[in-house]
């Protein structure tokens, strides 16, 4: 009787848990409260360009729900690396803006500079192909002002209110957790295909940007477009760039997966040394100003955060210069805690009503609620403004300051009403008064509508070896798509924006191009909408190109803080040793001498070296560039090691430098495939025979040899 209970209760049990499963199929969409949704793909505005409403329940749910998803890690930007540092403006910028910290070049305005991968954990590595962070935390005399961008211009949305679902689809599968920190799966590509609002942002994730050869090397970009206000009030529209000094240089995907495998750290470390090592990281602050009066003279919406302003069109003008110069002390306390926010404003700058900007402002504080405890996210010391704060906020959890006095409200008698409201004149902050006129609706400007022209825009801009690369990356990622369906509908889509670019991607799928008709290409349609009038509008071509979009096009002056692998052994001629290292130096770059074992090697000359790493611990993918010297004795040896045959023959294989001299050059012709004839006379391998260092030199700072690899286009 009592195990009949027991099963009893049991099956009750089983069946109260079966009622909290549901599954949706079929089903119409609700809000958490049951109330079914007409729209679920845009914001309630006042005007379809108009500002996000507070009152937007929906909007609010929907991301109050998903920013509350994960603790205590962040849901998006997991996985980060961090440093501080100072920014100087060039000269001062008052015509412009009135923001203090962008007045006088004399100042340095300390930072705080936090990178980051978007959809991994902690734990992924820092080589997937994925969006990388870019905030910078300005600690101004007028308050902390928080400029979070990404190393894309465009994001995949133009609605903050999607925002949930695209992370929801990128993340990993909810039944069972794969994979990790990549795109390269089912859920994602199936939101892609229906979201062709995302192509734009597609052809950037897919080019060779999202996986860079260090953070040092990636561009920043404010995404959305803000207002700069001057003294007497004038506003202009400004897109944000940060341009980095060193150029902008990617890895290979081949290279990127190897070393996920030897070093998942490898752009935290990167960083991390080259700060230590007094090489710091630079980069220039850009603007793109649009007056106001010509918001509207452009084919694309500066409102929509899926566009940019080809340079072409509005030049990027250099302002200042950031430079990164102190490693965190704490990782936790510092790179872990800190809390951005795009509501962090000083007078001088301020927000335009950009879809996807107006929802990070509700979203971020609510963020920082809940990962960090309270709503005294701001007392952390990482997070604490130079700028003193008084106001009337009390309590609360982990409270530090320690408020005297009877007053904690405005306006009050009792303490001769202050805190007191600054004038503007004081540097009160205001917010620009744009005049707003319109109906209350839940709906998307028809200057939303053309999701290809960009798109295209990028694909023209690049290199034949980034296309090759991009058409490769998108076969990978599809070939990881189980539902042919999906794959048939990013054809499709592709199709869209380049026929030559969608057929080869096919090839590689081992599929055609299908045919449009009856495709469905856009879900993201509210339920009482005119199907029509969320067809993407005809592409246009006022810019068809754009060098700014192409990294061939980037810095190759230089050599300084480039990675060079020295192959050596016992034996190694001493003076070709030593030219190539004093050259080397000469240009700053970062000297390892890996041999078969760690330790000390002996030179020709009998001179001891110390050997930075061995074959067994290191490999070429994690170097920019490799160099042989001579020396019988040395060069034998190394030709009984497997792994100087395959450091060899990787470097060579990812279109990297290479240099030998003397003996050294039959380790090359040991790793040479193709023909030791072919490998010896490609472009960036350097045997002299005269001036070899200054040769490898000019080599290494080309970056890499696209032609020896075979294009696709």
């Amino acid at each position: 009787m009592e195990t009949q209970q027991n099963r009893d209760n049991t099956n009750n049990k089983l069946e109260e848990l079966n009622q909290n499963r549901e599954d949706g199929t079929g089903q119409f969409l609700t809000t958490n409260q049951g109330l079914r949704i007409n729209d679920d793909q845009n914001s309630l505005k006042a005007g379809d360009r108009g500002a996000t409403l507070l009152e937007d329940f929906i909007l609010r749910e929907k991301i109050t729900h998903f920013d509350h998803e994960r603790i205590p890690e962040r849901i998006v930007h997991a996985r980060g690396a961090a440093a501080h540092g100072y920014f100087q403006v060039y000269e001062p910028q008052a015509e412009l803006t009135k923001a203090k910290f962008l007045q006088d070049p004399s100042v340095k305005t300390p930072v705080f500079l936090r990178f980051s991968t978007v959809a991994g954990s902690r734990g992924s590595s820092d080589l997937a192909r994925d969006v990388r962070g870019f905030a910078v935390k300005f600690y101004t005399e007028e308050g902390n002002f928080d400029l979070v961008g990404n190393n894309i211009p465009v994001f995949f949305i133009q609605d903050a209110i999607k925002f949930p679902d695209l992370i929801h689809a990128v993340k990993p599968e909810p039944n069972n957790e794969i994979p990790q920190a990549a795109s390269a799966h089912d859920t994602f590509w199936d939101f892609i295909s229906i979201t062709p609002e995302s192509m734009h942002m597609i052809m950037w994730v897919m080019s060779d940007r999202s996986i860079p050869r260090s953070y040092r090397m990636m561009e920043g970009f404010g995404v959305h477009t803000f207002r700069f206000i001057n003294e007497a009030g004038k506003a202009r529209f400004v897109k944000f760039h940060w341009k980095p000094l060193l150029g902008v240089h990617s890895v290979v995907w081949d290279e990127a997966q190897l070393i996920s495998g030897r070093d998942p750290d490898f752009h935290r470390r990167d960083l991390w040394d080259s700060i230590e090592a007094g090489a710091y990281p630079e980069w220039e602050l850009g603007v793109q100003i649009v007056e106001e009066e010509d918001e509207h003279k452009f084919d694309f919406d500066l409102l929509d955060s899926t566009k940019l302003i080809p340079e072409e069109l509005v030049p990027v003008k250099r302002i200042g210069k950031l430079t990164l110069n102190r490693n965190p002390d704490n990782y936790f306390a510092e790179t872990e805690q800190v809390a951005f926010h795009l509501g962090h404003l000083v007078p001088g700058l301020d927000f335009t009503n950009d879809p996807l900007l107006q929802g990070r402002l509700f979203s971020y504080t609510d963020t920082q609620l809940k990962r960090l405890g309270g709503p005294n996210f701001h007392e952390i010391p990482i997070n604490r403004p130079v700028a003193p704060v008084h106001n009337g906020q009390r309590d609360g959890h982990m409270r530090q300051t320690i408020n005297k006095g009877r007053t904690s409200y405005s306006p009050n008698l009792i303490n001769d009403n202050t805190p007191a409201q600054a004038t503007t004149a004081e540097g009160g902050f205001s917010s620009h008064g744009e005049r707003i006129d319109a109906r209350k609706v839940r709906a998307r400007s028809k200057s939303f509508g053309d999701h290809y022209s960009q798109a295209n825009l990028f694909w023209n801009s690049q290199s034949d070896a980034e296309k090759t690369h991009l058409v490769k990356a998108l076969r990978f990622e599809l070939s990881k798509v189980a539902v042919e369906s999906i794959r048939m509908r990013m054809l499709v889509q592709l199709a869209q924006v380049d026929s030559t670019l969608a057929k080869l991607v096919a090839e590689g799928l081992g599929m055609d191009v299908p045919a449009i008709d009856g495709m469905q290409l856009n879900l993201a349609v509210p339920a009482d909408a005119n199907p029509a009038d969320y067809q993407s509008a005809p592409a246009k071509k006022a810019t068809t190109r754009s060098a700014a979009l192409s990294m061939a096009n980037t810095v190759k002056s230089g050599i300084k803080t480039r990675q060079v692998a020295i192959l050596a052994a016992d034996g190694v001629d001493a003076s070709e040793l030593k030219a190539m290292k004093e050259a080397l130096s000469a240009e700053e770059a970062v000297i390892a001498i890996v041999a078969p074992r760690v330790g000390k090697l002996k030179t020709s000359a009998g001179e001891l070296v110390h050997i930075d790493a061995s074959l067994q611990g290191t490999a070429s993918v994690l170097f920019d560039a490799v160099y042989v010297p001579g020396g019988k004795q040395s060069v034998t040896s190394l030709l009984q090691e497997d792994e100087s045959i395959r450091f060899i023959h990787e470097a060579f294989m990812h279109c990297k430098a290479v240099a030998a001299t003397s003996e050294g050059i039959d380790l090359l012709k040991a790793a040479a495939t193709g023909g030791a004839a072919a490998l010896l006379s490609s472009d960036g391998v350097i045997t002299g025979p005269d001036d070899v260092p200054q040769q490898f030199i000019q080599a290494i700072a080309q970056h890499r040899f696209w032609s020896r690899e075979k294009t696709l286009v």
